[in-house]
């Protein structure tokens, strides 16, 4: 790569840095076609060398797709439609990653989105409601909702109806979690009831008798 091109790379990453660690919205990051607007059509390449920049820093470049479905090789209409902002690589688990959270406030949320998903993406909060209120004190269920959805992990639109925003796509393997939960669930196999000693003695004295 040639000096004149090196430095218009690293003007574009410092831009996309920007841009992807300043906050203008209520949801952090950055729209792809915001970069593409900025930076231009070669953004992907730009943040991917932004990405081993961050490497070393544990850190990395986290794409979130309006779908569900992550597309296998997205196109750059679908780029351009994403969302683009820098977290912590997976596996890199620090407490001020889970700092303010309480055990049973994620225990809650892993419920939630795992029956959200059980029931193909979407479903009536008050069902969820009753769903941790057999988890968690009732004047929890609510103000727990509200902070799922205030974090991202969660949205409701107009009809009551919950489903999985783009934080949880961005940090949650759903399947990894859907897969533990019902790891945790299996059902405990049927024991045969033994006989007490003194019934297993008499039924020896009467097979002896004649």
């Amino acid at each position: 790569m040639s000096a004149k091109k090196k430095g218009l790379y690293a003007g574009k990453i410092k831009k996309a840095t920007q841009m992807l660690l300043y906050k203008r919205h209520q949801k952090p990051g950055v729209k792809g076609w915001e970069l593409h607007k900025s930076i231009g059509a070669d953004y992907p390449k730009v943040l991917e060398v932004l990405d081993d920049y961050l490497e070393p820093l544990d850190l990395q470049v986290k794409t979130v797709f309006e779908e569900e479905k992550t597309p296998e090789k997205p196109t750059l209409e679908e780029l351009d439609r994403a969302r683009f902002f820098v977290a912590l690589r997976f596996g890199s688990v620090t407490k001020d990653k889970l700092m303010g959270w309480r055990i049973d406030d994620l225990a809650g949320l892993a419920i939630t989105i795992s029956y959200i998903i059980s029931k193909k993406g979407q479903a009536p909060r008050q069902e969820v409601e009753k769903l941790l209120s057999e988890k968690m004190p009732n004047w929890k269920v609510g103000l727990n909702l509200d902070r799922y959805i205030r974090n991202g992990y969660l949205m409701q639109d107009e009809r009551g109806l919950l489903y999985l925003d783009w934080r949880t796509r961005a940090e949650v393997n759903q399947k990894a979690l859907v897969d533990l939960l019902l790891s945790a669930e299996k059902p405990k196999e049927d024991i045969e009831p033994q006989p007490k000693a003194n019934e297993t003695e008499v039924t020896k004295e009467e097979n002896e008798q004649p």
